[in-house]
């Protein structure tokens, strides 16, 4: 069997994969990339969802995840205002390609395709080796597990989490509704319901029929009743007449049997195929009610298995994984604002010291197929729009509590069921990643395991890399490239009883434009009620004269709260192709 030996290793290509991998190695170690699939990238790209959710205002826009932004800016000329659910939409092709060339830079990145891990060789209480074939096997110093479903935790035998908590060992305000209110919900759904997502292409022409089973109707029917059927579409629009699709009321969404992932190769495989029939039959109905035009994209995704069609996802969408137990455990609490403010605590680990090392801000939002279980809220108004407030991933969520040598860098860190709805979404995961990288690296560089690793270190090489400084701390005010933003991450770190209810610190942003799809937009301005603001214009566009306003900068929204109901505006900006809003970069004259 041939050994690799190498400083550190990322078993899987995920999201928080690629992003660790990357950051290992531009620290400078020794570090190889093992992946099943030939694309990297994960949730964002192979699993479809490129319409991603969360972090979206400017100030939140750091780290790997604010460049990988700008290189989705800089590739995808046309924009990425294309639909509605999310501001950033894209070719999952573009997205791939992106990481791929990443990866590819890196002199010391070992990338190796078409691999899987099948078992885990400890040394005590160390991972020391993994095993991916009868004639693989690679050394590490430091292994990172950065698979979908957790893997690398059931073959070390590491202590986890799979599905629901009790309310006697947590306590959640919304885990103790669950178990009153929905007696039933934790043996029907062990986990978040995954998505098999694809993409539809309007051909604007007929195309062959995909087949229709009388059940169709019984399945999907009225899935976008609510909507209509063009903002059911436009939902997830990208460019060139794509949609992607990944719907959750009586859509695409499979929870049946969600305890076969976990429990053999052959359960899982039986799922998989479930979730993929289920999926492809609402790719069915999706025409039978919407036209023939309404086809499955041709050569999107890169199938190994030709029975697979190609507008599918590699895999689907997973929501939830196996859950390390590590020093700390992520619960509701710690994601919730504090009372009165709009922000969480901050992560104060038992020595005194804040632990934050991830910033996210994504709603709670849980997946389960015909029902609505309710969360407790943790969204606000912002810039005219509806966000998620601010919380912080500590850096014990993603070392174990007693094995040496491995970190987690996936929806597989220390957290709750209930808090998953949070901190599984895509811009928090690559940031994660991005500081479990650097985590590992550091670990070499100082010749220690990560329980003993210097919690300040890491923060500070976060705050201070020198391609993508990625925040620790939430301000909704002051953004990467503010003169002052490295002092405030800093001082609020030093100084954890300062961090502002309201997640503003004491100054005002400045302001930075960078899109080039801006132009000026003249018209009055009006509000009604809470932040919903409008513009109408003196000339329409897209045969649309009035369109709400929106923005993600700071400056803006602290001008659009104190804008008078009826003046006119000018405004600096974009239209979404959705034809909803226009995002404001600035305001011209007030």
């Amino acid at each position: 069997m041939e050994t690799i030996t190498t400083d550190v290793l990322v078993v899987g290509g995920s999201v928080g994969g690629v992003a660790a991998a990357i950051q290992a190695s531009r620290r400078g170690v020794k570090t190889i990339l093992a992946t099943e699939f030939t694309w990297l990238g994960g949730m964002l790209t192979s699993a479809g969802v490129c319409a991603p959710d969360g972090n979206e205002l400017r100030s939140w826009q750091t780290g790997l995840w604010g460049a990988y932004l700008r290189e989705l800016q800089a590739r995808q000329i046309v924009g990425l205002d294309n639909g509605w659910v999310s501001l950033f939409t894209y070719h999952p092709h573009c997205g791939a390609a992106i990481f791929a060339d990443w990866v590819k830079q890196l002199r010391n990145l070992l990338w190796l395709q078409g691999h899987q891990p099948l078992s885990v060789i400890k040394n005590g209480d160390r991972v020391s080796k993994v095993i991916f074939s009868p004639n693989l096997q690679i050394k590490a110093k430091i292994t990172i597990d950065a698979t979908e479903l957790g893997d690398l935790l059931a073959l070390a035998e590491a202590p986890y989490r799979w599905g629901w908590e009790d309310s006697s060992e947590l306590d959640e305000p919304s885990l103790a509704i669950a178990e009153r209110d929905y007696p039933h919900l934790k043996e029907t759904y062990s986990v978040q319901a995954p998505t098999w997502v694809f993409l539809l292409q309007d051909n604007l022409r007929e195309s062959s029929c995909l087949p229709v089973s009388p059940s169709l109707d019984q399945l999907f029917k009225g899935a976008w009743e609510k909507h209509g059927a063009e903002k059911f579409l436009s939902y997830g629009r990208l460019t060139d007449n794509l949609y992607m699709i990944n719907w959750p009321l009586a859509g695409n969404d499979y929870g049946v049997g969600l305890e076969r992932l976990i429990k053999s190769e052959s359960s899982k495989k039986e799922f998989l195929t479930e979730a993929y029939n289920h999926s492809y039959s609402f790719a069915a109905y999706i025409q039978s009610e919407l036209g023939k035009s309404c086809s499955l994209a041709p050569d999107i995704f890169p199938h190994q298995d030709s029975s697979l069609n190609s507008a599918f996802a590699l895999y689907p969408y997973y929501r939830e994984s196996r859950r390390l137990i590590g020093k700390t455990t992520i619960t509701e609490k710690d994601i919730l604002p504090r009372a009165n403010g709009c922000a969480a605590p901050l992560p104060v680990n038992e020595a005194g010291v804040v632990s934050a090392i991830a910033v996210g801000n994504y709603p709670n939002d849980h997946h389960y197929p015909g029902i609505k279980f309710p969360l407790q809220p943790k969204s606000i108004k912002w810039g005219g729009r509806w966000t998620g407030t601010p919380f912080t991933i500590p850096y014990d969520a993603i070392v174990p509590e007693s094995l040496d040598g491995l970190l987690v860098a996936e929806k597989n860190i220390s957290v709750s069921h209930i808090a998953n709805g949070s901190t599984r979404l895509q811009p928090v995961v690559m940031n994660i990643g991005q500081a479990a990288g650097m985590a590992a690296a550091l670990c070499i560089k100082s010749n220690c395991q990560p329980r003993e690793l210097d919690i300040r270190s890491l923060q500070r090489a976060l705050l201070t890399d020198p391609i993508a400084p990625s925040a620790v701390i939430p301000l909704f005010n002051l953004s990467p490239n503010h003169p002052q933003w490295l002092d405030w991450q800093q001082y609020y770190l030093d100084h954890p009883k300062h961090y502002p209810l309201d997640g503003n610190f004491p100054g005002d942003d400045i302001e930075h434009i960078t899109d080039a799809h801006n132009q000026i937009y003249q018209g009055k301005f009006c509000c009604y009620g809470e932040q919903s603001y409008q513009i109408i214009l003196k000339s329409s566009i897209f045969n649309k004269k009035t369109y709400g306003l929106i923005t993600l900068h700071s400056t803006v929204n602290k001008q659009l709260l104190d804008y008078p109901h009826s003046k006119s505006i000018s405004v600096l900006g974009r239209a979404s192709k959705t034809g909803y809003w226009l995002i404001v970069e600035k305001i011209i004259q007030d």
